[in-house]
């Protein structure tokens, strides 16, 4: 994964820039990779079931997270990680294709790099799962910003 964030670090991110990013994830793992899914998913461990993702709808949603000039670049990073997760967008790789997203924004503005380290695996899916279930990522993101960026963050 690393190898396609630095083969594309100075590429804009972009809708289709982000879609890549899942192709490369989950070829091979999903119905479908690289386009956004058209059915329902579950998430294992909650009883949240994230809606159907709407193309131009999430298109926004991305520019908008990106564009903010009010954010930090960690904040940025943070946004679209959770964002990305619990929109689970794609048929597989959502949070891989998050994080990658998120390190994408970090490693662009010379802002670090997140990485969940195993030492810290148990907190985050007890913190995702929270997050799942109720839509509040104050918690998360505070714990990753804490725990899992490397580097100097801006």
């Amino acid at each position: 994964m690393l190898t396609v964030l630095l083969n594309t670090v100075n590429e804009e991110v972009t809708f289709e820039y982000w879609c890549k990013f899942n192709e490369y994830i989950a070829r091979n793992e999903a119905l479908e990779w690289g386009k956004l899914r058209t059915g329902t998913v579950g998430i294992s461990g909650t009883n949240y079931v994230p809606p159907v993702p709407e193309k131009e709808k999430t298109i926004e949603e991305l520019k908008n997270i990106l564009s903010s000039t009010s954010s930090s670049a960690t904040d940025k990073a943070l946004e679209a990680f959770t964002w990305g997760a619990r929109g689970q967008f794609f048929w597989d790789g959502n949070k891989r294709t998050s994080l990658l997203l998120a390190n994408k924004i970090l490693v662009s503005s010379g802002a670090g790099i997140m990485t969940i380290t195993d030492k810290y695996m148990e907190q985050f899916n007890s913190l995702l799962l929270e997050y799942y279930n109720t839509g509040e990522s104050r918690e998360l993101k505070q714990f990753l910003c804490d725990n899992a960026i490397l580097g100097l963050t801006i």
